[in-house]
């Protein structure tokens, strides 16, 4: 089974987002020396618990720091830039990684409404065009010309560079036809809702059409996942990601709390309800087991790889996840 990352550069308690980015760099070359797939950096905006703002940014930084593993954004949030200057950004990318870009792109905002409108200057956004966009951008990546007549009598610089792949990202499978027709891949975020079904991607598949950016169709999907040694460390490891779920389902957000924090946390009976409920999103276990879990889902789904997110509060015991997942499956 191919492995990927995607990492949201978490901001876990006592914890800077400088200290967060150099971990996601240090996670970069460990997933890299694996032989992990890709590495996608998240957008998130208007928060103190996560430090991925500027994916492209990281982006730049990751690919020059490794070798072979495939950099990108898992996604750059469109809502929020231009299709010309997406496909430039990503193009230069390109250029200075060739082969090794990934131009993944979400229609979420990434963010709360105050960080949404604050990134538009105060606009009212634009949030019924975001296929129209990403088929522009598309165009100008290509060196192709636009419908759009605003796009239309301009270029997208530099031209004529290796082109990276591109990726639709999707939580309840309706982006699934829309990318099939535009023959890029598509990424399903299972860990965010659940509601994955073999039908989705088989009409993914059955409707792909070949571009510029893929031949044949791809899908990968990412979950959450805690894995150690052993179960009983790695449900220790878990808990303050399921109190974190659990704060954002009470529309709260926060840093990442210690797994000793976490041991003494409040929680109801009904918190505890919930956080055995929001595990079907969260897989927790020894590697062998989550090994075999993912092998046995993508047998019955038709997937082609696994996009593991991973945030115990240690960077040792975070790494330890892709390095055990990695002698499982590799």
């Amino acid at each position: 089974m191919r492995l990927s990352v995607l990492d949201q550069a978490p901001i876990t308690k006592g914890n800077t987002a400088a200290d967060a980015l150099k971990k996601a760099e240090e996670l970069a070359i460990v997933a890299d020396e694996l032989g992990y797939q890709r590495l996608w950096m998240a957008e998130h905006h208007g928060t103190n618990g996560y430090g991925s703002s500027a994916p492209e940014v990281t982006a730049a930084h990751l690919a020059a720091k490794t070798k072979n593993i495939r950099i990108g954004t898992g996604g750059v949030m469109m809502m929020h830039y231009s299709p010309l200057k997406l496909a430039e950004v990503f193009k230069t990318l390109s250029a200075l990684s060739p082969g090794r870009i990934d131009f993944g792109v979400g229609r979420a905002p990434g963010g709360d409404t105050n960080a949404m409108y604050a990134l538009s200057e105060g606009r009212q956004p634009m949030l019924d065009n975001m296929y129209e966009k990403f088929d522009t951008a598309l165009k100008l990546i290509n060196d192709e010309v636009p419908e759009d007549r605003l796009y239309s009598k301009t270029i997208a610089t530099p031209a004529q560079i290796a082109l990276p792949e591109a990726w639709l990202l999707g939580s309840s499978g309706s982006s699934a036809l829309k990318a099939a027709r535009m023959g890029v891949g598509y990424s399903f975020a299972q860990f965010f809702m659940g509601g994955m079904t073999k039908d989705i991607f088989d009409h993914y598949k059955t409707n792909f059409q070949p571009s510029a950016f893929m031949e044949k169709p791809e899908i990968n999907v990412a979950y959450l996942v805690t894995t150690a040694e052993t179960k009983e460390e790695a449900e220790f490891e878990a808990l303050p990601q399921d109190i974190a779920r659990l704060w954002l389902t009470q529309g709260r957000m926060g840093q990442l709390l210690t797994p000793e924090e976490a041991q003494d946390y409040p929680l109801t009976e009904m918190d505890r309800m919930a956080i055995k409920e929001n595990r079907k999103l969260h897989l927790v276990g020894e590697a062998k087991e989550i090994a075999t879990f993912l092998q046995e889902e993508q047998a019955h789904y038709g997937f082609d790889e696994a996009m593991i997110c991973s945030i115990p509060h240690s960077q040792e015991k975070r790494l330890d996840v892709y390095r055990l997942l990695a002698k499982e499956l590799f």
